[in-house]
């Protein structure tokens, strides 16, 4: 498993450009699953076998499978992810319970 992600970190999975389905959306193979998947993108540079790089939240981990949200849940090997930001927990100014008095 690839150390350091955890719930919460934003992650990075490169794919590979498909083919152009419409004007505005393009078909990505994302290593390790095995559906095809579609992003938006209107910009008409991308060319088929291009390199792109996806970037979502991880929901869940299970072992070597790491659920990402890139709008839609996508479960990958931890292997074909890289850490982008750690998540860092919000500090609390003030305390959860009231002082006794």
């Amino acid at each position: 498993m690839a150390k350091g992600i955890k719930i919460g970190d934003e992650v990075a999975i490169t794919a590979t450009v498909r083919r152009r389905v419409t004007e505005d959306r393009i078909s990505v193979s994302i290593p390790s699953y095995g559906f095809p998947h579609s992003i938006v993108d209107r910009t008409s540079t991308v060319k088929k076998g291009q390199a792109l790089e996806l970037t979502g939240d991880v929901t869940h981990i299970d072992g070597d499978l790491v659920t990402v949200n890139l709008g839609v849940p996508v479960t990958v090997n931890a292997d074909t992810l890289r850490l982008v930001t750690s998540y860092v927990p919000p500090k609390r100014k003030t305390p959860l319970v009231d002082k006794a008095t």
